[in-house]
């Protein structure tokens, strides 16, 4: 870049130009808002047959169509910002050179060399030392020799046009940098010319993101932090001291962080989760569609002493050997990412309100990260946080006719918005913690429960300050562990300080093996307030295993009288029919969530 047109740059005009794509991302968000949460869902409760089923997956595409809008405008314009930030830097240094010349008496020329007038005591011919001109130098080692021999010379006009040179040429380069850096990337933010947003363009969107993202370090390094690990209540404050150009930058640079951090508002976090969650989703797939398809003779047969055996080809298992592995995983993930999708989708059906992804990881721990609400905790008036058990993993969280541990949510909140008309009902599946794939030995650990409890117990404490913040009060706020999650449960609960505020109003465990405690009194609040379950059959398996095993401590689980809870009365066949539609078991729950004890059925 040459000196006029470093010159002629006005860098506020990129960042009104950012100003006008967060205003279209602000706007696609709000389109694609509308049409999920009430466009959509008005044709699911009042259109039937096929062409209502069809016109509402064309609502789907049209939504994806205003997320990936959302997501493009908002990188964009953060890069425009970033670039603004960039090119401002190099345009003050270049002021400050024109006018510390100017004061000097300097001429800066065209092509950013200074000439210098002549100046200084006269030498012994009596002649006053001449002026000259200087070129700029950046590399570190040459300014420094320039401008020690500019020290040395006569006239000292010559150490003034040297550092205003150097400050002109640095300037140039700088914005030179800018220039080539940033131009591939906002070229590269273009979409496809076509309606369909594919796989592929949100593949490309992450892609785009970690290259903005890297390019933009400088800038974002620039802007507030996030607190070093901070509490909810540091989280909150962090985001509240943001600008919206800030908040916009961080959302659309590093979504996945903004997503993560508890405390903040569910929206923010919403809203960040979907982009990980689709810029995720395209980028899987598409590794997936690379990787070569499984061959179609898999099984073959042998004879062995005499007798025909099955075994899979050579072909297959050098394919598997290869491949193997990782197609399971992408599958896997994928089917999760779907499950979670199929959630969205639902909105509206049986009154179901609008989800909240309050958190995402295709791996997490290890078992994949998943937190989905239904309804907004930050504003409803009851919220219930359900913890599954073993075998819990994003591949099976909304597994099986009745949505799995997804699906579990939503009969909370079914039931629980029935007991409360005129108030309303959140409530959230948690998985955020490495779940036990196996009875024995690993359920038996509470190795599990002793890294997920403290996980729960701040996400449960950012919930409250995320609550406060929006509404100015707390919700009544009910936790409900399943089997080996009424572990993770137990650990969270006592997770806290004496100092701490209570985030928590009501425990449930249902099948519980035990919560590291032998008296409900140890979980910090009222025995009250304490609520257990158990039923026959499987359930008994796992409820005696866990006592015997060490979960309980002095082989007490919650279901003994000599826990001191509440033990409430079940009718679940077994392990996991605790949420069967129309069950005393589901309205049990129920109540406890509403806060109409009274209506609990106990043993």
């Amino acid at each position: 870049m040459d000196l006029a047109t470093l010159k002629a740059l006005k860098p506020a005009e990129y960042s009104e130009a950012a100003d006008g794509y967060r205003s279209t991302s602000d706007m696609a968000s709000t389109a694609k808002d509308r049409i999920d949460n009430q466009i959509a869902v008005a044709m699911r409760n009042h259109l039937k047959g096929e062409a209502a089923t069809a016109a509402v997956k064309q609502l789907g595409k049209l939504s994806q169509n205003f997320h990936y809008i959302q997501a493009q405008c908002g990188l964009i314009g953060t890069a425009l910002e970033a670039f603004s930030y960039e090119m401002e830097a190099a345009r003050r240094k270049l002021d400050a050179a024109l006018e510390n010349a100017r004061a000097a008496n300097l001429t800066v020329n065209s092509d950013g060399s200074v000439t210098y007038p002549p100046g200084g005591e006269k030498g012994e011919d009596g002649k006053t030392p001449g002026g000259g001109t200087v070129s700029g130098l950046t590399d570190g080692t040459a300014s420094a020799v320039g401008r020690q021999a500019a020290n040395f010379a006569p006239n000292p006009h010559h150490r003034l046009a040297q550092d205003c040179a150097d400050l002109i040429a640095t300037a140039l380069k700088e914005a030179t940098e800018a220039d080539k850096k940033w131009a591939p990337k906002l070229r590269a933010l273009k979409a496809d010319d076509d309606l369909t947003v594919s796989d592929a363009d949100w593949a490309d969107t992450s892609s785009d993101t970690k290259g903005v993202t890297q390019a933009g370090k400088q800038y974002l390094d620039s802007l507030p932090q996030p607190p070093k690990d901070g509490s909810p209540k540091e989280n909150a404050e962090w985001w509240k001291e943001l600008s919206a150009e800030e908040r916009a930058a961080w959302v659309s640079m590093r979504p996945s962080t903004v997503g993560g951090l508890d405390g903040l508002p569910s929206t923010v976090r919403d809203e960040a989760n979907r982009i990980v969650l689709d810029t995720t989703r395209g980028r899987m797939q598409m590794e997936l569609n690379s990787i070569p398809a499984p061959p179609a003779n898999k099984w073959t047969w042998v004879t062995v002493g005499g007798y025909p055996s099955k075994v899979r080809t050579n072909e297959w298992m050098g394919w598997y050997r290869e491949y193997g592995d990782r197609y399971t995983q992408l599958n896997q993930s994928l089917k999760g990412m779907g499950y979670i999708q199929d959630r969205f989708d639902r909105t509206g059906v049986g009154g179901l309100p609008e989800a909240y992804l309050l958190g995402f990881d295709p791996k997490g721990l290890d078992d994949g990260k998943v937190v989905i609400a239904n309804g907004n905790p930050d504003t409803a008036d009851h919220v219930a946080v359900y913890v599954p058990g073993t075998y819990a993993g994003l591949e099976k969280i909304g597994e099986g006719e009745d949505h799995g541990d997804i699906g579990r949510g939503e009969k909370l909140w079914a039931e629980s918005s029935k007991l409360s008309p005129g108030q309303s009902v959140s409530t959230i599946t948690w998985l955020d913690y490495n779940t036990p794939d196996s009875i024995f030995p690993q359920a038996t650990n509470g190795k599990y429960a002793e890294e997920g409890g403290p996980r729960l117990y701040e996400f449960l404490q950012g919930n409250r300050e995320a609550h406060e913040n929006a509404s100015g009060s707390t919700a009544h706020t009910t936790v409900i562990g399943h089997s080996y999650g009424s572990t993770v449960v137990g650990v969270s609960a006592q997770s806290a300080s004496w100092s701490d505020p209570e985030a928590v109003d009501d425990y449930i465990f249902a099948g519980s093996p035990g919560v590291q405690a032998d008296h409900a009194a140890d979980l910090g609040t009222s025995t009250n307030h304490v609520w257990a379950m158990g039923g026959p059959w499987d359930d008994q398996v796992v409820r005696q295993g866990g006592r015997l095993m060490g979960l309980g401590d002095n082989l007490t689980i919650p279901t003994d009288e000599s826990f001191g809870g509440n033990i409430m009365k079940s009718d679940s066949g077994g392990h996991s029919g605790f949420w069967d539609n129309e069950s005393q078991s589901l309205r049990n729950q129920a109540a406890v969530i509403t806060g109409k004890y009274h209506r609990v059925e106990l043993e």
